[in-house]
C-alpha cells in the first residue's frame, strides 16, 4: 500500500513537470536568454582615442557613433525549411569584418558627413535548446519533453501568415517554369506576430515603451525567416500546426527535401503595395523572407536597382543547385549572400542617407498648406472624399518626426488660382516636355512626348513673383502668426547687446577687449521699450498643393513622381486622373500613380524637408557622384515611391529623423571647429619664424601649431608671442571639455536616449559657435599688433589766414597804384 502511495505520488509530480514544461508561444521561462545590450563598454575606448584625434591633431576622422544591429534567425535551427541550420556565431563573425563601419552621406551634397557608424551586430537564434534538470533521478525520464525555445514562436509566425494568405491567380516558378498557384499575404495583417516576437525577445511590454519612458533603449531587429511551406501551405487543412508547437518536428528524407517548394508561390503586400519578400514594419524591425517569391521588380529597360529572383539567396539553390551554378551549393555563398541582404538593408533603412543637412535650432515649426486650385469643383481640404488630406493625421506624424519641446502648428487653406496671377504665371513657365521611347505590344520602340511639371523651375519663378502667398512664405512666413511666433520678451536681466534672441548666451569674445571699449559700447546702446526683441525662433515648411484641372491625363513632375522637395518647401501636384501607368514594375504588372491622393506625399515631402529622411531606395554613391537606387526595401511603412502605398512613417524611420536632427548639429559643429583650428594654424604660419625669418621646422610627426606651442609657450624666448597665453588655454580647455561632450553624446545615441542627445548636440554646436567668434576676433586684434607699422587719415587741420590774405590784396593795390602815379608820363 506503502508503495502505491508513493508512485502515485510519483506519477502527479511527473504530471505537474511535465503540464509546466509544455512551451507556450513568447512565454518567458526562467533561463530564457536575455538581450544584451552593452557593447558601448567595449568601444568607448576606441571613440575616445578617435575623438581626441580628430579635435588635437586636425586629422580626417569622423566621429564614431556605435550602431546595434540584431539580426533573428527564424526557422534556422532544423525546424524550418528544408531542415536548414546556419551557425549564427559564424554569420555573426563574417557581418563583423565584411561590414565593420558605415558612413553616411548628404544627398544634397552628396559629401559623406563627419558621422560614422560602428555597426555591432547581435546575431542570434530564436532557437534555443532549453534544458530542465529538476531532479537527477528523474532526468531519463524527463529527456523526451525537452524542446527548442522558439519552436512555439515560429509555429505561431507560421500560423498567423497560414491565415493571411489569399488566393491571387497563378505564378511561375524560377527561370520561366513551370505555373504554379499564387498567394498573396497582407502584411499588416502578420504584423501583430511580429511584434509579439520583438516584445518577447527585447523584453518589452505590449511592444513599447509609455512615454515617460521614451529615451530607453530602442533594439533594432532584422528578422530574417525561414519557413516550412508544406506546413503554412493553405491547401493543406488537415495538418494541424497546434500540435506541432507541442511536438517533436520530425526529419525529412530526399524526397520530401525536393517537396519542400511546396508547389506554390506567395508574395507579400503591404497595404496594396508591390509585392516583395522583404517589408519594413511598422515597428522597428525589417522582415526577410526566404521562404517567399522569389519576386522581381524594378525599373523597365533600367538594370539599375532592380530585383529579381537571384537577388535573394534561397535554400533550393543551395541544396539543389541547377547545372552550371555549382558555385551557390557552398553554404558559405549563402552566408555572404545572407550578410549582404542585411548590410543592404542597414545602409538603405536603420542607417540611411541624409537627404537634407538641415540645421534646426528653432523651438516652433510651422507648416501651412496652401492648395492652389484653377477650378471650383471640389475642394480637398474637405474631409469625407477619397481625395481630401487630412490635416490632423500630417500633423500627427509631423510631431513623431521633431523631439520633444518643438511645437509644431500645421495649417491649411484654398486660394484661386486665377487670382494670383504670379503664380499661374510660373506654374505655366514651369511646364516641361520630353522626348520618351516606350516599347509597345508589337516589339516596337514608340516615341511621343510627356509634359511634365518641373519643381525647381516652379520653386524659382515663385521666389522672384510678388505674391505673398510664394515668395512671402518662402522667404519668412504668413504675418498672421507674428505676435504668437517671432515676439518675445526677454527675461529681467540686462541686456549688454550680445545678447542673442534664441540663444541666451555671452559669446566668449564678449570677455575679451579693454573696459574703456565695454564702456564705450555700453553708452552707445539704448535698451529697446519693453526689452522687446524680434526672433526667428519659426521654421516655416511652406507645402503648395497645386490641385489643376483640364490637364494632360499623364501630368507629373519630374522623375515620375507626384511631389518635389527642396530643403525648405514641398510642392505637390494633384489632378482627378484615375490612374497613371508608371514605367515600375512588380512581377507582370505595371504600377500606376494616383494623382487624385496626395495625403502619401504630402508626407514623403515633409518627411524628407523635416525629417532628413532619404527614400529606402537612394543611396549616395561618391563613384558615380550621383545617388544610385536599390529597390529591395521598397514595401512597407513608409510614404516613398512607386512600390508604397500607405501615408505612415514606421517607428524605425522615425528614428531615422531624429538622429538626423542631431548628426546635422554635430556635423556642422564639426566644420565649425576645424575652420577654426584652420585659422589658428594659418596665422601661426603667417607670423611663427625663426630670427632669420625661415619657417619653424622640427618633427615630422608634429604639426606646426604643436612646434609653435613649445617654442613660444613651454620655452622661454625673447621673440613676441603671436597669441596671448589667455587663448590658449581656453582653447585647450575647450577642447578638453568638447571631447568628453562628444564621447558623452556617442553614448547617448547609442543608448537611444534621443532627447539628451539633442540637448547635448545644441550645446556641442552653440559653444562651436562661440569659440569660433572669439577666435575670430582675437586673431583680428593679435593680426593688428604684429604689424610693424599702421596707416592712419585724419583731416588737415583748419587755421583762420583770412587777416594774412586780405593783408596780402591790400599790399598787392599799393604797389599797384604807386607804380602806376610814379610812371606818369606828366610827371
Amino acid at each position: 500500500m506503502k508503495g502505491v502511495k508513493i508512485s502515485y505520488s510519483l506519477g502527479i509530480l511527473l504530471s505537474l513537470i511535465c503540464v509546466e514544461s509544455v512551451p507556450q508561444a513568447y512565454r518567458r521561462d526562467p533561463g530564457h536568454p536575455t538581450w544584451h545590450h552593452g557593447a558601448f563598454q567595449d568601444v568607448k575606448d576606441s571613440v575616445r582615442s578617435d575623438v581626441r584625434q580628430m579635435l588635437h591633431s586636425r586629422a580626417e576622422v569622423p566621429f564614431q557613433v556605435p550602431l546595434e544591429v540584431n539580426v533573428v534567425l527564424i526557422g534556422f535551427n532544423g525546424n524550418g525549411g528544408y531542415r536548414y541550420t546556419v551557425d549564427s556565431q559564424k554569420l555573426e563573425e563574417f557581418l563583423r569584418v565584411a561590414f565593420p563601419s558605415h558612413r553616411p552621406s548628404c544627398l544634397e551634397t552628396g559629401q559623406p558627413l563627419d558621422i560614422e557608424h560602428h555597426v555591432v551586430f547581435n546575431a542570434f537564434p530564436v532557437d534555443m535548446v532549453l534544458y530542465f534538470f529538476l531532479l537527477e533521478i528523474l532526468a531519463a525520464i524527463l529527456s523526451s519533453f525537452l524542446l527548442q525555445v522558439g519552436q512555439p514562436e515560429l509555429i505561431a509566425l507560421e500560423e498567423a501568415v497560414k491565415g493571411a494568405m489569399t488566393p491571387a491567380g497563378t505564378a511561375r516558378e524560377v527561370d520561366f517554369g513551370r505555373e504554379v498557384p499564387l498567394f498573396e499575404v497582407e502584411a499588416t495583417a502578420v504584423e501583430p506576430e511580429f511584434e509579439k516576437l520583438y516584445s518577447y525577445l527585447f523584453d518589452l511590454e505590449n511592444g513599447g515603451f509609455p512615454v515617460e519612458e521614451t529615451d530607453r533603449p530602442r533594439p533594432t531587429a532584422i528578422f530574417v525567416v525561414n519557413f516550412d511551406k508544406v506546413r503554412i501551405d493553405p491547401r493543406n487543412s488537415k495538418l494541424d500546426l497546434d500540435s506541432l508547437m507541442y511536438g517533436k518536428i520530425p526529419h525529412l528524407n530526399e524526397e520530401e527535401l525536393k517537396n519542400q517548394e511546396g508547389g506554390y508561390i506567395y508574395r507579400y503586400r503591404y497595404k496594396g503595395g508591390g509585392a516583395s519578400q522583404i517589408w519594413l514594419g511598422s515597428g522597428r524591425y525589417v522582415v526577410v523572407d526566404l521562404s517567399a517569391g522569389p519576386c522581381t521588380f524594378g525599373k523597365i529597360e533600367t538594370e539599375e536597382g532592380t530585383v529579381n529572383s537571384r537577388t535573394l539567396p534561397r535554400l533550393q539553390n543551395v541544396l539543389f543547385p541547377s547545372p552550371g551554378a555549382s558555385g551557390e551549393s557552398s553554404p558559405d555563398i549563402f552566408v555572404g549572400k545572407l550578410a549582404s541582404v542585411i548590410a543592404t538593408i542597414v545602409e538603405h533603412v536603420i542607417a540611411p542617407d541624409v537627404r537634407y543637412e538641415i540645421v534646426d535650432m528653432t523651438t516652433r515649426l510651422l507648416v501651412p498648406i496652401i492648395v492652389l486650385q484653377n477650378h471650383n469643383r471640389y475642394n480637398i481640404m474637405v474631409k469625407g472624399h477619397d481625395y481630401s488630406v487630412d490635416v490632423e493625421a500630417i500633423e500627427a506624424e509631423v510631431k513623431k518626426m521633431v523631439h520633444q519641446g518643438q511645437d509644431v502648428v500645421i495649417v491649411g487653406g484654398t486660394h484661386a488660382l486665377h487670382r494670383h496671377e504670379k503664380l499661374a504665371i510660373a506654374v505655366s513657365k514651369a511646364m516641361r516636355g520630353h522626348s520618351l521611347q516606350e516599347t509597345k505590344t508589337d516589339g516596337r520602340f514608340h516615341v511621343h512626348t510627356k509634359t511634365y511639371l518641373d519643381g525647381a523651375i516652379l520653386k524659382e519663378e515663385m521666389e522672384r513673383s510678388a505674391d505673398v502667398l510664394a515668395a512671402g512664405l518662402l522667404d519668412v512666413s504668413d504675418p498672421s502668426f507674428s505676435s504668437k511666433y517671432f515676439l518675445r520678451q526677454t527675461w529681467m536681466d540686462d541686456t549688454d547687446g550680445t545678447d542673442d534672441s534664441i540663444i541666451k548666451h555671452k559669446p566668449l569674445w564678449a570677455t575679451y577687449g579693454s573696459k574703456r571699449q565695454k564702456d564705450k559700447r555700453k553708452r552707445s546702446e539704448k535698451r529697446k521699450p519693453g526689452d522687446l526683441f524680434r526672433t526667428y525662433g519659426t521654421r516655416v515648411v511652406p507645402v503648395f498643393v497645386l490641385s489643376l484641372a483640364d490637364v494632360d491625363d499623364n501630368l507629373m513632375m519630374e522623375d515620375e513622381s507626384l511631389v518635389w522637395t527642396s530643403n525648405d518647401v514641398v510642392i505637390v501636384l494633384e489632378h482627378q486622373t484615375d490612374k497613371i501607368p508608371l514605367s515600375y514594375v512588380s512581377e507582370l504588372q505595371r504600377r500606376h500613380a494616383v494623382p487624385s491622393q496626395v495625403q502619401r506625399h504630402i508626407l514623403a515631402g515633409l518627411a524628407s524637408v523635416v525629417g532628413g529622411l532619404s527614400a529606402p531606395y537612394e543611396k549616395a554613391s561618391h563613384i558615380h557622384s550621383r545617388p544610385v537606387v536599390n529597390w529591395l526595401v521598397t514595401a512597407g511603412c513608409h510614404p516613398f515611391g512607386p512600390f508604397s502605398n500607405t501615408s505612415q512613417l514606421s517607428q524605425l524611420l522615425r528614428d531615422v529623423a531624429l538622429r538626423n536632427a542631431v548628426y546635422a548639429r554635430v556635423d556642422a559643429a564639426l566644420h565649425r571647429i576645424r575652420e577654426t583650428s584652420e585659422a589658428v594654424q594659418a596665422f601661426a604660419a603667417e607670423h611663427l619664424k625663426t630670427p632669420l625669418g625661415e619657417a619653424v621646422k622640427g618633427k615630422k610627426n608634429k604639426s606646426s601649431t604643436d612646434l609653435w606651442l613649445e617654442k613660444f609657450y613651454k620655452k622661454k624666448t625673447n621673440l613676441p608671442e603671436p597669441f596671448p597665453h589667455e587663448l590658449v588655454e581656453r582653447l585647450e580647455k575647450y577642447l578638453d571639455s568638447l571631447e568628453e561632450q562628444l564621447v558623452d553624446l556617442s553614448s547617448l545615441l547609442y543608448d537611444h536616449r534621443l532627447q539628451d542627445a539633442n540637448m547635448n548636440s545644441s550645446e556641442i554646436l552653440q559653444s562651436s559657435m562661440f569659440t569660433q567668434q572669439y577666435v575670430d576676433h582675437v586673431l583680428s586684434s593679435e593680426r593688428e599688433k604684429m604689424k610693424c607699422c599702421s596707416i592712419e587719415y585724419r583731416l588737415p587741420t583748419h587755421y583762420s589766414q583770412n587777416y594774412i590774405y586780405a593783408g596780402i590784396l591790400l599790399a598787392g593795390f599799393f604797389v599797384y597804384f604807386a607804380v602806376i602815379f610814379f610812371a606818369s608820363p606828366v610827371r
